[in-house]
């Protein structure tokens, strides 16, 4: 949600409170994964969504509501009824929203986060959003009200803030730090001193992690397209090729940046430095065995999000040959998506460059690649 946390920082450095609502829970298809986010100011202006249209105009009067009182409210989105007024989801998923007000003496905490994010650091906001009735039997009584909206900041340097009890904090800082490691936002739940249990309290971890990165090798036509597009989709653009007249910033404006060295050897250095992870994406595009061959060897042993080389069936024949000779398991040569990209019939860079995309959509997702068309059950498929 970065237009939201660009306009938040904007309000709060300019003293201006705000409604912050979150999704902080999903059921069957909803349209927007936890962490989706929607920003109300008091001019009225909105930034963001929740669901693609289908609870925003209700949203935008309980967001107002929100900035009048400063209460928090959690409310629960389902499907709609026959009637076709009614407030919910058309798609049959159920989300549940959280909408805080944010004052600007939070500066601070929105300071942190934007500084960790400017740096390259992950960063985790951890928030109270549903507290149930306190244990009876514990010794210091508790008020669930007052831990309603309460709040950790992790920032890889600092903590900021408290939910209200140190072991909490404790236990919480540790759980989110996990979320964080992952790229993932996602419901905690404890008692009112950090039992792990599923009574109490349910935290909101907002994950804002760093960008997973795409690795584009093989400086040509094709490799630009799909940087736009990599870019368009969220990810760090790498372009690397072994030949400096090629591997040039004018050729390729959208990647974040262009790195003239041999494939394999720039690989090994940014795994052997941590700058590669799960969610990396490798698109090769070189299809010339001597950079294919020990580029290819290292990628495939490591567990990258998508691996794809480009190549005709009797370059990929003779790619997988080699590869296989080079040591690599059949279990590995599985995850090697090549030819790459899916079946959509393009022929130009840019078509070519969706038909990559696509797949690497529906790698991260499980999907088929089917038509919608083609298929029943819901169209969002949890997780």
């Amino acid at each position: 949600m970065p237009d939201v946390f660009d306009e938040l920082l904007r309000r709060c450095r300019a003293g201006e409170p705000v409604a912050l609502a979150t999704v902080v829970a999903t059921w069957r298809s909803a349209p927007q994964p936890p962490g989706a986010a929607m920003l109300v100011t008091a001019d009225g202006t909105v930034t963001g969504s929740v669901s693609g249209g289908c609870v925003e105009a209700d949203l935008y009067e309980r967001a107002r509501h929100v900035l009048d009182t400063g209460v928090a409210e959690l409310t629960r989105y389902g499907v709609s009824d026959d009637d076709a007024y009614a407030v919910g989801l058309t798609c049959g998923g159920v989300l549940d929203v959280f909408v805080e007000r944010v004052d600007p003496g939070r500066l601070a905490e929105v300071d942190a986060l934007d500084a960790a994010r400017r740096a390259g650091r992950p960063a985790a906001v951890v928030t109270c959003v549903a507290a149930d009735a306190g244990d009876p039997s514990s010794a210091v009584p508790v008020d669930p009200a007052r831990r309603l909206g309460r709040r950790l900041v992790l920032t890889g340097e600092q903590v900021i803030g408290s939910l209200g009890d140190d072991r909490l904090d404790d236990a919480a800082t540790a759980d989110a730090l996990g979320l964080l490691a992952a790229g993932h936002s996602g419901m905690l739940r404890y008692g009112y001193h950090g039992q792990r249990r599923g009574t109490g309290l349910s935290l909101f971890v907002t994950a804002y992690a760093t960008p997973p990165r795409m690795i584009v090798f093989g400086a040509i036509d094709f490799a630009a397209a799909v940087a736009r597009i990599g870019a368009f989709l969220g990810y760090r653009v790498t372009v690397c090729d072994a030949r400096p007249v090629f591997a040039t910033a004018r050729r390729f404006p959208e990647a974040d940046e262009v790195v003239a060295q041999w494939p394999h050897r720039y690989l090994r250095t940014e795994l052997d430095a941590g700058r590669v992870d799960g969610r990396t994406v490798v698109c090769v595009l070189t299809h010339d065995p001597k950079f294919d061959v020990p580029l290819l060897g290292l990628a495939l042993r490591h567990r990258l999000a998508y691996v794809g080389a480009m190549g005709s069936r009797r370059t990929h024949d003779e790619r997988h040959k080699l590869l296989r000779e080079s040591g690599l398991d059949e279990a590995q040569l599985a995850r090697l998506a090549s030819p790459i990209g899916l079946d959509l019939g393009g022929r130009t860079p840019e078509e070519t460059a969706v038909s990559v995309a696509a797949q690497i959509v529906a790698a991260r997702w499980g999907g088929s690649g089917r038509p919608l068309a083609a298929l029943a059950g819901p169209i969002h498929q949890s997780g």
